[in-house]
């Protein structure tokens, strides 16, 4: 009987870089999707808040304009906040060429300036996203209000009193 016994001696590490090469080749896939997934979330996270930012400005712009105090220290402060706001990239960069804005140096400006703004303005400074705010201030510890919770725990946009009435109508 012929017996390699030298293959016998690699098979676990064959099985081993095999294991290897196939998990490296599914874990890139699901990172590329994961990534992207992720990257969707936060992109977004990140626009809603400059989003109130921005409102927040131009709100207070026209509301300073009405009154007449286009040169006070407030619209100063509205002309920064908004000139760093227009900085922030429109589209993402490729990788292809390489972007000198600091991206997460620049949204630290834009909160320290929009605090700033809120202390001129004696305003406090806040950020209520999704239907977390309440008139009457009631906001529970995961940061909705309990009104704006539904059953499984889950922040409504739309607080729904009672259902809806069937009209007869059939589809």
């Amino acid at each position: 009987m012929d017996f390699d016994l030298e293959s016998l001696v690699n098979v676990e590490q064959s099985f081993y870089d095999e294991g290897y090469k196939d998990g490296f080749a599914h874990g890139r896939i699901h990172g590329l999707i994961e990534g992207r997934a992720l990257g969707r979330e936060k992109g977004f996270e990140m626009w809603e808040e400059l989003g109130f930012y921005e409102g927040f400005a131009l709100m207070w712009k026209s509301i300073l304009e009405a009154q007449g105090r286009r040169e006070d220290r407030a619209a100063n402060n509205i002309r920064h906040l908004l000139d760093l706001i227009f900085q922030f990239p429109r589209m993402n960069p490729s990788a292809s060429e390489p972007s000198e804005l600091d991206i997460p140096k620049l949204f630290r400006q834009i909160r320290s300036r929009y605090k700033v703004l809120c202390a001129t303005l004696g305003a406090k400074p806040t950020l209520r996203a999704g239907g977390s705010s309440s008139p009457t201030g009631d906001v529970d510890d995961l940061g909705g209000t309990q009104e704006s919770r539904s059953a499984d725990g889950k922040n409504q946009v739309w607080q729904i009193d009672k259902p809806a009435r069937d009209e007869g109508l059939s589809f």
